[in-house]
């Protein structure tokens, strides 16, 4: 049986995968922490093979689906399901890579919070940003991710690699699911991957950001049941 990888975004860990764990239980996912232990998406990608042996179906978010479709590239045949949540497949844009330096600097200078939290209303839904109580567990898994994290998978994700070259080649089933209001990977980078990756199934997940497994796991989770479910054994 193929091992379910659940792979975080960036400065996430399990705890942002907390409703998926529970309610894909029975198909025993594993949350992998390569994009915490390892340089580049290429190196996060080539450390989850060495780490899982045999056959994966990968489910990724954000950083987690560009290193999800790096494992694709690198090892195509080990690869049996392929699940994209609010990533982007493109390479680092001028502006995003200005953003993202900004950011590190204030890293460097230990000034994390402040920029931790004004993130909160790029990555919600204007109604999930609401909830405190959901904010709160972002907060708490990204602060606990701590500078040196937050500034080396920011130069990873600065780096990444351009994953449209390589999607047209991808065989196996594919689910790209975006938020219908994500602000850091709008809709439009899932349907380019939905558009390059054959037989592709594209999911909007209606008012809804960036952080599709916090933001709406009723939906997340039953769209990811069915898919799946329909797998080939």
């Amino acid at each position: 049986m193929a091992q379910l990888i659940l792979i975080p975004g960036l400065a996430g860990d399990a705890r942002m995968w907390r409703a998926q764990l529970e309610s894909l239980a029975d198909f025993r996912p594993v949350v992998t922490d390569a994009g915490s232990t390892h340089a580049s998406i290429e190196a996060m990608a080539a450390g989850l093979l060495a780490q899982h042996a045999g056959d994966l179906v990968l489910c990724g978010a954000s950083m987690g689906g560009m290193i999800a479709m790096e494992v694709a590239r690198q090892a195509p045949s080990r690869v049996l399901g392929l699940a994209l949540l609010g990533t982007n497949a493109r390479p680092e844009t001028d502006d995003m890579r200005k953003l993202r330096e900004d950011a590190i600097a204030l890293f460097e200078q230990g000034r994390v919070e402040e920029v931790i939290r004004p993130n909160v209303a790029f990555a919600f839904h204007p109604q999930q940003a609401a909830d405190m109580t959901l904010v709160t567990a972002y907060l708490d898994f990204v602060l606990d991710a701590g500078a040196k994290a937050l500034i080396d998978q920011n130069h990873a994700v600065i780096a990444r690699p351009d994953a449209r070259l390589h999607l047209a080649s991808v065989r196996c089933p594919t689910l790209v699911m975006c938020g219908d209001s994500d602000m850091l990977t709008p809709p439009e980078c899932a349907e380019e991957i939905a558009a390059l990756v054959p037989g592709a199934r594209l999911v909007m997940v209606p008012q809804c950001g960036h952080m599709l497994t916090m933001e709406q796991p009723e939906i997340v989770n039953a769209t990811l049941r069915a898919w799946l479910a329909a797998l080939p054994a």
